[in-house]
């Protein structure tokens, strides 16, 4: 293959790939739905630079992956037996040597230099405005808020709350049927009787803990994935930005009942958490 060959050939895949990038594009994930790719949008500053750090690794892993290829296709192309039949005996190269030695090991540090930041921001847990405990059984969830009217209930799938009438389900239904992964079809694995209401613009501590096997407590566009382990108490953080409703599953493969073990979070105002926690105490 000549030189003149090769650009071509080079020039051909890089034309298909952004074209098959941009006709990807209108699927990119704005939240859970079908055929979705990406990152969902972030509820949370947590998952705001999470999602930043994710693009800059996507594009660094991009370009290593583009030039590894390029490469391939030239040396296969340049220095085949029918085009170089005599082999180099060429078994040093200095600058080259310290070229693929040194631009590793700057890739590597600029990972690390942009990275260990945010480790450190979502490690660092700001002055909590309220506790959210978390415990993992098999297949549920049970949540308390020990410093708001010591709140405690159970929140199960839809379709196995013992409590939940016909009514309340068809109600919890139409609600969450927005936010389902397949339209006009029954996928109710996301929905719960009991969901988890948290104030918008307050920073919440959230402690895990499991009580048989282990459990992950993941909510994706909030930026949250802790073990639920028995014995041992996990702690996370994040502030809700905006209101609405953030769906998560357990991400743990803990059983038969697995994949029923859904999370909802409802981001409200700070006042109508107020009187969430107020009817929740009367009653």
């Amino acid at each position: 293959m000549s030189k003149r060959n090769l650009k071509k050939f080079v020039h051909s895949f890089l034309m298909v790939t952004m074209f098959l990038l941009a006709a990807a594009a209108p699927a990119l994930a704005d939240g859970p739905h079908a055929w979705g790719i990406g990152m969902q949008n972030p509820g949370s500053a947590t998952q705001d630079w999470t999602n930043n750090f994710h693009n800059v690794m996507l594009v660094i892993i991009t370009a290593v992956a583009v030039f590894v290829l390029a490469l391939l296709v030239y040396v296969m192309a340049r220095y085949n037996k029918y085009i170089n039949p005599k082999a180099s005996n060429t078994t040093h190269n200095l600058k080259l040597e310290i070229v693929w030695t040194l631009v590793p090991c700057l890739i590597v540090g600029y990972i690390a230099w942009i990275s260990f930041p945010l480790l450190y921001k979502i490690d660092r847990m700001p002055k909590p405005d309220l506790t959210l405990k978390v415990t993992g059984h098999q297949w549920y969830w049970s949540y308390e808020y020990p410093d708001t009217n010591n709140i405690a209930f159970d929140s199960i799938g839809i379709w196995s709350g013992p409590d939940v009438t016909e009514t309340q389900a068809q109600a919890a239904i139409k609600d969450a049927s927005a936010h389902w992964l397949i339209k006009d079809t029954p996928q109710r694995l996301l929905e719960v009787d009991n969901r988890v209401v948290l104030p918008v613009g307050k920073v919440v501590r959230i402690q895990i803990t499991g009580a048989d096997v282990l459990h992950s407590w993941f909510v994706p566009s909030l930026g949250v994935n802790r073990m639920a382990v028995t014995g041992r108490l996990n702690e996370v953080w994040f502030k809700i930005d905006h209101e609405g409703l953030y769906y998560g599953q357990c991400s743990m493969i803990c059983g038969n009942g697995h994949g029923y073990m859904p999370i909802v979070i409802e981001g409200v105002t700070p006042e109508a958490f107020d009187a969430w926690a107020a009817s929740k105490k009367t009653g």
